[in-house]
């Protein structure tokens, strides 16, 4: 099982959303039958059925292995991955893109940023996990309080000259072999955190 899995296929991505199978999702953390997962959620097992084949036909669920109950096989099933993140892929050419948001102090700007990376990065793993390889990123994740907005606009100020001189200081265009990275550095106000209403399975 994959820790985090990337859906850039709108029906996979419409299987994943829809409320029951998104609930198998998460009961399928660990191998389960349709026969218990009918128990656990008080859903007919064949409309269990029904939704463990939509979410196996699009790689979303895969068997986990076989036991025998009662004279008969049944099948267990797993989730392809703990938790999953649908790609701007998915939407095509509505998918938020940096290149169409004027304003780079926006936060559209940065929300368009942050789909480039799910794009962007998902591919490149794909990638890597097809060629069985390492992909090498790197990720700063920190909080700060400030004081004021005034000390917000020096420490932007100042991490912004101090990231100006990294990169000039490491950037080589004509390096042989040299491969480019993409850097982006994002701040937005911590949001506060509500508890999320799980939803009906029936």
């Amino acid at each position: 099982m994959l820790d985090v899995d990337v859906i850039d296929d709108p029906a996979a991505a419409t299987a994943a959303l829809e409320p029951v199978r998104n609930r198998l999702l998460s009961e399928l953390a660990a191998p389960a039958s349709a026969a218990t997962l009918a128990t656990r959620l008080g859903i007919a097992r064949q409309k269990i059925n029904y939704h463990l084949r939509a979410l196996e036909a699009h790689g979303l669920v895969r068997v986990a292995g076989t036991r025998k109950w009662g004279g008969l096989t049944e099948r267990l099933l797993v989730a392809s991955a703990a938790s999953y993140v649908v790609s701007p892929r998915a939407l095509g050419p509505v998918a938020a893109d940096p290149q169409r948001t004027a304003d780079r102090l926006s936060a559209s700007y940065l929300i368009a940023l942050g789909a480039r990376v799910v794009r962007e990065v998902s591919d490149l793993l794909r990638l890597s996990r097809e060629a069985d390889k390492h992909l090498a990123t790197l990720s700063i994740d920190t909080e700060v309080r400030f004081r004021s907005p005034a000390e917000r606009a020096a420490f932007t100020g100042e991490l912004t000259r101090a990231v100006t001189s990294l990169v000039a200081r490491y950037h080589d265009e004509s390096a042989p072999g040299g491969r480019p990275h993409r850097l982006v550095i994002v701040a937005h106000p911590t949001p506060n955190e509500t508890p999320r209403k799980e939803p009906s399975c029936q």
